[in-house]
């Protein structure tokens, strides 16, 4: 097995877990500022409240953060913007319009609306300047239209303005794109600065190739939702976490040894001999099962017997699917990625009647021992435009993680690599790239090196099961039959 790392490097870790990291006295200054002036994040605010934001700005764009009124700080920016890549000068001065400090606006009492305060004040004065050249003889024909159309621009022209700036970034609101957009800015920011403190062009290209891959998740994540988007949005994120980790290797050579040294270790930042095999570790089970999973036997476990049914069932199949990392313990490897018995989705506390609807769909048709990743899945229901008559996979998965990681069923849970977890979270026929700093080239990976990583992961969950299969949990509900009712 490799030791590739999953985790973001230490120094990607700091950035942006909360506003202003670098410049912590900033974030004090603001918040400060904007309890006088704004309007702060409280139990009062409801939907249509309009926040008060401070921006933090930033090489590839912004995070636009809220001020909770009990005076913490925030973790989830409420905004993210992505500056288009390579961008111009003018493009960035667009970034900087865009978070300027909100206008300030003077209501205009009964009558709905309201004028901008710097309108008011270009009113006042071409009113002052108007009455001083009217008084020294210019024309009034001239005089007055220059009086009207002054206040209308300082209304008007901003909205203008912003408009144009507008399409050089791409905006994302929304907690669940935001803490993904934040971990991948996070990544990014890393491959900046590490661009900015070495001459290697390896470096740059990383940051550029950064900032294409922040670009496009903002752009999927606009236009659509995480759980339509989640296949793209993993392979972006695993691309960016392959760089962060190809960045943080090269600064490491270069602080420690020459170039004649560097070029030594060719597996630093090349393709390894074989296509990035898991790392794996078998969960323990809680009581009555005290021993680790790698000494159960197949078949010795009690379960709920299925209804009879004149449907062909393979039941003795498996269910992978890639998760939101965790560590079971101190000192533990990074687990993202887990397989468990496909009757574990018949699970009482895995949400029904969704779990034996995936159940129904994953035992039609089916090899014994087959393990199915849940992107083959999403590939067989039209690449997920049929997931909604399904059920919700993503609330699914989320309830067996916390089965596992109580208990309450047994899996073998995997660390895998970066590429490795990209591939079965892809569907079948699907390609993910990597960016090879050695070569400044991208590395195509494929169906075949997604079927080695699948071979692989079969190999070790055969000689686990040899001896005694996965425990799907106790009190498993009945399996759909096949003329449509629920489970009982």
């Amino acid at each position: 097995m490799t030791d590739t790392r999953h985790t973001p490097p230490p120094a990607a870790a700091a950035h942006h877990e909360g506003p202003f990291t670098r410049a912590p006295g900033r974030w004090e200054k603001e918040r400060s500022r904007a309890q006088l002036t704004g309007h702060v994040r409280d139990h009062t605010c409801s939907a249509a409240c309009e926040l008060g934001l401070l921006y933090e700005r930033t090489p590839w764009g912004w995070l636009a953060w809220t001020v909770p009124g009990d005076g913490s700080s925030p973790k989830t920016p409420h905004q993210i913007g992505v500056l288009t890549p390579a961008a111009t000068r003018k493009q960035r001065l667009a970034l900087r319009w865009l978070t300027r400090h909100p206008a300030r606006q003077i209501a205009l009492g009964t009558v709905p609306g309201s004028l901008r305060f710097f309108a008011a004040a270009v009113a006042l004065i071409s009113l002052l300047i108007g009455l001083f050249a009217a008084g020294h003889g210019i024309p009034v024909d001239v005089v007055l239209p220059a009086m009207l159309l002054a206040p209308l621009i300082a209304e008007h022209l901003p909205d203008r303005l912003d408009a144009r700036a507008q399409e050089h970034v791409r905006t994302v609101e929304g907690d669940g794109a935001c803490r993904y957009l934040q971990r991948l800015a996070a990544l990014h920011t890393s491959l900046v600065q590490a661009a900015a403190g070495s001459d290697r062009y390896e470096l740059r290209r990383s940051a550029e190739i950064g900032q294409h891959l922040l670009w496009d998740a903002a752009d999927l994540l606009q236009t659509r939702n995480t759980r339509v988007a989640s296949a793209d949005l993993i392979a972006r994120e695993q691309l960016m976490l392959q760089l962060a980790h190809q960045a943080a290797q090269i600064l490491e050579c270069s602080a420690a040894e020459d170039g004649t040294a560097e070029a030594d270790q060719p597996r630093a930042t090349g393709r390894p001999t074989r296509p990035y095999p898991p790392n794996v570790q078998p969960t323990a089970t809680a009581a009555p099962y005290p021993t680790p999973s790698t000494s159960l036997s197949k078949g010795s476990l009690p379960m709920t017997e299925p209804e009879s049914s004149p449907v062909v069932r393979t039941p003795d199949v498996y269910l992978l699917f890639a998760h939101e990392p965790y560590y079971p313990g101190p000192g533990a490897q990074e687990i993202n990625t887990t397989v468990v018995s496909v009757d574990s989705l018949l699970h009482p506390q895995v949400r029904q009647p969704d779990g034996a609807r995936i159940h129904d769909r994953l035992t039609q048709g089916r090899q014994p021992g087959e393990i199915i990743p849940l992107a083959t899945l999403t590939h067989e229901l039209r690449g997920g435009a049929d997931w909604p008559a399904v059920g919700d996979w993503e609330r699914v998965t989320i309830d067996l993680v916390r089965l596992v990681r109580s208990g309450n069923c047994d899996a073998l849970s995997l660390g895998l690599p970066e590429i490795a977890r990209a591939l079965v979270c892809t569907g079948p026929h699907s390609h993910v790239r990597a960016y090879d700093a050695a070569s400044d080239d991208l590395i195509d990976y494929g169906p075949t090196e997604r079927a080695a990583v699948l071979a692989e992961i079969d190999a070790f969950l055969g000689g686990l099961v040899a001896e005694r299969d996965l425990w799907p949990g106790d009190g498993l509900l009945t399996p759909l039959a096949r003329t449509g009712q629920e489970p009982r």
